[in-house]
């Protein structure tokens, strides 16, 4: 099971050489990807009264300039999207834009990718919110064509793209997808056309939507979508999270052990909303992960 770390967005703030450190420590103490979250507007809450999700306290930094930054600043660790919200992006730019990180970084971008929740983003950004379903479904294969052909003709119900194509092209043809969500329908989507999964609800986030379900329900659920789809479950990624929280480190050994039971192959690590007050708090909070982990 690879060992991740999930870059702290809402905490870390914005010194360059912080996050260069942050990168490069989690790096040297041998974790195997870096995973940032996405969003690329935050809502003002003062006319939403009850409104839940991340808001303008929040501070994101944009995951394709990030890792376009740190793929110059780090040599071995994979840098992960834990989601990029794809329906509410344009394609081709995606396209370019990951194909341009994974050139940077030697080949080694993983691109996580998911529907979202916040209306307010995809309003703010002229997309439909409705139909996001849908249009990943073919984000997807316009994705995989663009990486593979330098010369692509694509005719979809929401893209068109005619004898064109990437240049440079990405060094990985094409750039592992992996999908995040917990709905069966995404599970069902991610079965079908994703090369791997992400699990979001080890984070002590009060913004997860709707009831949760168990981590060993959702797996089974995705295995039974995997073999609906003929497709092998050994070659198919699933990627898990241990929050730090109040947990102790034999807490932590103890989650990463379940998770290696219900088979996951990367387990990422986030110190996020655990009260740290400084960037070493969360660099150091993360070797004592690795350390009763791997002790």
């Amino acid at each position: 099971m690879r060992l991740g770390v999930v870059f702290p967005q809402t905490e870390i703030g914005t010194d360059p050489v912080v996050i260069r450190d942050f990168a490069q420590a989690a790096e040297t103490l041998g974790f195997h990807h870096l995973v940032a979250y996405d969003h690329v507007l935050s809502a003002g809450t003062s006319n939403r009264p009850g409104w839940i999700g991340y808001d303008l306290d929040d501070p994101f930094h944009e995951p394709f300039v990030l890792f376009g930054y740190l793929a110059g600043c780090t040599k071995q660790i994979e840098l992960a999207t834990g989601i990029i919200i794809l329906p509410q992006r344009q394609t081709a730019l995606v396209a370019k834009q990951a194909a341009e990180v994974d050139v940077l970084s030697g080949g080694r971008l993983r691109l996580g990718v998911g529907l979202g929740w916040n209306s307010v983003e995809y309003e703010a950004l002229g997309v439909d919110f409705h139909n996001r379903g849908g249009r990943i479904t073919e984000q997807v294969k316009v994705l995989r064509a663009l990486w593979t052909q330098e010369i692509v003709t694509f005719r979809g119900r929401w893209h068109t793209i005619v004898e064109a194509g990437l240049n440079p092209m990405p060094v990985q043809r094409p750039i592992p997808i992996w999908m995040g969500g917990a709905a069966d329908a995404v599970l069902r989507r991610a079965a079908r056309l994703a090369d791997g999964w992400f699990f979001g609800g080890g984070l002590p986030n009060p913004y997860t939507r709707g009831p949760s379900r168990k981590p060993a329900d959702l797996i089974e659920r995705l295995r039974l979508h995997l073999h609906e789809a003929k497709r092998d479950p050994s070659s198919f990624g699933i990627e898990a999270r241990v929050a730090a929280g109040k947990d102790s480190p034999q807490d932590w050994r103890r989650q990463a052990e379940e998770w290696q039971a219900l088979g996951a192959t990367h387990l990422s690590f986030t110190t996020m909303r655990a009260g740290l007050q400084k960037p070493d708090d969360h660099i150091e909070t993360a070797r004592r992960f690795r350390d009763a982990v791997r002790g």
